[in-house]
């Protein structure tokens, strides 16, 4: 992931901006649909420049796990 600063004024100029958007599971490959629990949505976390970061089952998870990792979500739809 290149630099990019976080949103401005939020204090840590550090942190990188992330994507969080929902994903029908019906859209993922057969064997990441096998571990979604049967959930219809997830939620996937992406870098700038697109690429899947990680999947969770919800988007305050989603979220969480951006925060945790020194990084800034910010939702799409």
């Amino acid at each position: 992931m290149t630099d990019h600063p976080s949103m401005p004024g939020d204090g840590d100029e550090s942190r990188r901006i992330v994507y969080v958007r929902p994903v029908k599971s019906a859209d993922l490959p057969a064997e990441v649909q096998a571990r979604t629990g049967g959930a219809e949505e997830i939620y996937a976390i992406h870098s700038e420049n697109g690429a899947v970061l990680a999947l969770v089952p919800d988007r305050r998870r989603a979220f969480l796990v951006a925060r945790q990792n020194e990084m800034s979500p910010v939702s799409v739809h």
